[in-house]
């Protein structure tokens, strides 16, 4: 009731803005001036909302802008934003003489230094946020700049509007939930759309992952998009460690009382506003989820995940082109098993980007969240998207909820990765070495 309230007087303010302003704005009830392209009007309202001072008329412009905004095409919106690039830079003179005053008088100078150096896109971007629907047209219009590649001045329009999502979407702001078979539908729907590890292929999927008693889902969500997950974990409560995603998604599996499981496994972590890229708060999620579900079921006493390994057939290609054509030639095929369990062993503990940090995404996330590597699993994923991009292989990443933060340290500071004793098990059968093992902390 306080959101549909909040909603109509928002409505009914933009609508009296609308009739103060007196001119043309593109969905008002004026007549459209001819001759003006759709990124020069935009950019007239732009102009508009950074000169208004009248509170109404601010929220009118932007609703409008972000409507306008809606309409156009791609390319109108990239010329928008190199405009945006161009001609809403700080003010090269103002920004000089803030700076002497700074230089001259000090510390107490350096608020009116940080008001000169703020591009006025920066602020033209926040006034956005008063629009209907604000918060979550400004996450789409991060989605469609980040879809523009290798353009600098697309950086420095993404370097302003990041700045404000991260503060706006911090973990202070965002609310965990549980999604549950009872949830809204429309809500149901946006796990189905957005699920992006495992595929859920109809409805009937959906409730065999949210209503048995032994599956969890949890989301994080924003007040600004109360009906929009950012990222959502999926759950399974079970005895032991599981090695494949077959065993956790058996359609005919026998469910498990929640209570019987001592094992809450972390089977699917999707991230649903492709405008929130780089904005992580995933760690948060599994720390909270497991710190959640441990409160509630105090048997618990694992915490691991089931992930995939998306970069690592992309790797084996260019690394042992060979071997990563006889695993996707012969798919579940023994007769490389061994051949690819030690490419894994590499993958993981050899295999380094430019930083120093593992070339694989999902092990950079859950290693730097503090989880340790546990296990490397022989056909995780016999499905043809896991042959294709993970070799069938997938990894079990262990959270010690009592270690987190000295394994994050570790990672963090010294890029030590540490291994479980599975894993190391492994390296052992495989004859891997000592001086690797040597290298890396172990649990």
């Amino acid at each position: 009731m306080v959101r549909t309230s909040l909603s109509q007087l928002l409505q009914g303010f933009s609508s009296r803005g609308r009739d103060l302003l007196g001119r043309y704005l593109p969905f008002a009830a004026h007549p459209a001036p001819p001759a003006r392209s759709p990124v020069e009007t935009l950019l007239g309202l732009a102009r508009d909302l950074l000169s208004t001072r009248g509170e109404a008329s601010g929220v009118a412009i932007a609703s409008d802008l972000l409507a306008l905004y809606a309409e156009i095409d791609g390319g109108e919106r990239a010329a928008f934003f190199e405009r945006l690039a161009d001609d809403f830079n700080p003010d090269p003179e103002r920004l000089a003489a803030a700076w002497g005053r700074y230089a001259a008088e000090g510390w107490s100078m350096l608020p009116e230094l940080a008001t000169a150096v703020e591009a006025p896109r920066q602020r033209l971007f926040r006034l956005l946020n008063l629009g209907k629907g604000g918060t979550a047209a400004l996450v789409r219009m991060r989605e469609d700049l980040l879809s523009i590649r290798g353009q600098d001045w697309a950086r420095r329009v993404d370097a302003d509007l990041s700045h404000l999502l991260a503060s706006w979407f911090n973990r202070g702001f965002l609310t965990l939930q549980a999604i549950n078979w009872s949830s809204p539908a429309s809500l149901l729907e946006r796990v189905i759309r957005y699920e992006a590890v495992h595929d859920i292929r109809d409805w009937a999927e959906l409730r065999s992952r949210l209503d048995p008693p032994d599956r969890r889902c949890f989301a994080f969500f924003h007040p600004a998009m109360p009906d929009e997950p950012l990222i959502f974990v999926e759950v399974a409560l079970t005895k032991g460690i599981p090695e494949s995603i077959q065993d956790v998604l058996a359609p005919d599996r026998v469910p498990l009382r929640a209570d019987e499981a001592d094992t809450a496994v972390f089977y699917s972590i999707s991230n649903c506003q492709p405008g929130l890229r780089g904005i992580s708060f995933g760690h948060f999620l599994i720390k909270q989820v497991a710190t959640d579900i441990r409160r509630v079921l105090p048997g618990l006493d694992c915490f691991v995940t089931l992930s995939p390994i998306p970069g690592f057939v992309s790797w084996l290609k260019d690394t042992k082109p060979d071997l990563a054509a006889a695993v996707l030639a012969e798919g579940k095929s023994d007769e490389v098993r061994m051949d690819l369990l030690q490419a894994g062993v590499d993958y993981f503990l050899e295999a380094k980007s430019a930083d120093g940090r593992p070339v694989d995404p999902v092990a950079r996330f859950h290693l730097g969240n503090g989880a340790r590597l546990e296990r490397l699993n022989w056909m995780g994923d016999s499905s043809p998207k896991g042959i294709r991009q993970s070799a069938g292989m997938m990894v079990n990443y262990l959270y010690d909820l009592a270690a987190i933060e000295e394994l994050h340290e570790a990672y963090s500071n010294q890029g030590q990765i540490t291994i479980g004793k599975h894993f190391r098990h492994l390296m052992e059968r495989l004859g891997a070495g000592t001086r690797k093992q040597m290298e890396l902390q172990h649990d």
